[in-house]
């Protein structure tokens, strides 16, 4: 791990403001995975935009804006980010968002065969939609004409945009975690084995 969790008692005012805010989100709306250690230091993608906030606010007001604006249907959303924690080998997403997919809905079998990077045959039109968005940009790749005309079809042009968007910045999160080596939660943040 290259970002230590940030124990907001060793924070400036500035930055313990921001990082309230991101536990309080966090706490609201991702649950069912650990984000926060003891001391409520995050984990997670959080510690390297604490640790860096000239960067770490613009990727967090970002984060915020995908959560605020939320419109795709749950299964959906969570279909593009494990397709593109997936292209990414993200260790944390992949841990953290097959707990949120479970808690929208997803089977289980679904969820394990996008993580290891695979498309289910059993996905529905719209989670086909996002899974196919979502692997073709997360693998830098220009988006085909089809996948984005079937995407305006099943999801209107600003859901689409959402999509988009929402893969982005997973693109972003995900990245942050391998460029900081972070993995799942465990020993390494400060955290009971168990």
């Amino acid at each position: 791990m290259r970002a230590a969790p940030y124990p907001p008692d060793e924070m400036p005012a500035d930055l313990r403001a921001l990082h309230d805010e991101m536990a309080a989100y966090v706490a609201e709306h991702l649950k069912g995975f650990v984000s926060m250690r003891t001391d409520r230091a995050l984990v997670g993608p959080f510690p390297p935009m604490l640790r860096f906030p000239a960067f770490g606010r613009a990727a967090w007001s970002y984060t915020k804006a995908l959560i605020d604006h939320s419109h795709l249907p749950k299964p959906a959303h969570e279909v593009a980010i494990l397709a593109t924690g997936a292209v990414f080998s993200s260790r944390y997403e992949l841990y953290a968002h097959e707990r949120v997919a479970e808690g929208a809905g997803l089977s289980p079998s679904k969820i394990a065969t996008i993580a290891a990077g695979q498309r289910p045959a059993d996905l529905t039109e719209q989670e086909q939609a996002a899974y196919d968005v979502a692997v073709a940009l997360a693998s830098g790749r220009q988006l085909p004409q089809s996948t984005y005309a079937r995407a305006v079809r099943l999801f209107g042009e600003q859901q689409t945009a959402e999509l988009i968007y929402l893969v982005g910045g997973y693109c972003l999160v995900s990245l942050l975690l391998n460029a900081y080596d972070i993995s799942v939660p465990g020993r390494e943040e400060g955290l009971p084995e168990g």
